[in-house]
């Protein structure tokens, strides 16, 4: 496909996990993408600037330099985050305010900072990324549920903000996937396998998901193709929140 031929792409967490298979994606796609992240990426070949998304200056920054380097940014990808497990009890003041700030004002910060380059593009598009775990009462993410959950509600609001300009904004929630992220959970509970069990079979599929399928999704929503599709959350999560077969 080369539905993203000739536009530029910022991929936000692009230098591991679903922000890095959403760069592959795009780029298979005839996207020019560059990468914001804080940690470093493998992937030499693609452009990337480190920003803290907690620091409004280094992420006005971020967003300048690839849309001078660029010529303007016509797609961007909100999918930098932090996690936190734990019931409502077990983060402190600190950490919320930590996990709020990276997650949804995080997402506020790039997209105020790329909106003017984004209103002179013909198909310019967002793509957030939420969770199952906002619409899905999961045991020990009390806090990362509720950041997601505003993720998901601002998603809503910038869509129907963004009507007149002509930016489509839409988010993603995936279920439980095969990330690095994930990976660091199993690795820390006290069975690792009974703990990855678990997870896999939390989902009906029986399987976590691929960052390859979410990265196909986030695409799908932020393609000029799905010029119809905005204000819409979609689901990927192997048939967690809606099917019940056991």
């Amino acid at each position: 496909m080369s539905d993203f031929e000739g536009l530029t792409a910022i991929v936000t967490g692009g230098a591991s996990g679903i922000g890095a298979a959403t760069v592959a994606e795009l780029q298979r796609r005839g996207a020019r993408v560059a990468i914001i992240d804080r940690a470093a990426s493998t992937d030499a070949e693609t452009p990337m600037v480190r920003a803290d998304l907690g620091s409004a200056d280094e992420v006005q920054a971020a967003v300048e330099q690839i849309a001078r380097d660029f010529g303007g940014i016509d797609v961007l990808i909100n999918n930098a985050g932090i996690g936190a497990a734990g019931d409502v009890t077990a983060n402190d003041d600190a950490e919320w305010h930590r996990v709020l700030d990276i997650n949804v004002v995080g997402t506020a910060r790039v997209t105020r900072a790329a909106l003017p380059w984004l209103r002179r593009s013909s198909a310019s598009s967002i793509v957030n990324t939420a969770s199952v775990t906002a619409t899905n009462g999961l045991p020990n993410r009390a806090l990362y549920s509720a950041s997601k959950g505003a993720v998901i509600a601002m998603t809503y609001a910038m869509a129907a903000d963004h009507l007149a300009d002509g930016i489509r904004v839409n988010a993603i929630a995936p279920g439980t996937a095969d990330t690095p992220w994930v990976k660091r959970i199993v690795d820390s509970a006290d069975d690792a396998e009974v703990a990855a069990e678990n997870l896999r079979r939390r989902q009906p599929l029986g399987r976590l998901v691929s960052a390859a399928e979410l990265a196909f999704a986030i695409a799908n929503l932020a393609s000029p193709l799905a010029g119809s599709t905005t204000g819409t959350v979609l689901t990927v999560d192997g048939g967690l929140s809606t099917l019940r077969v056991g």
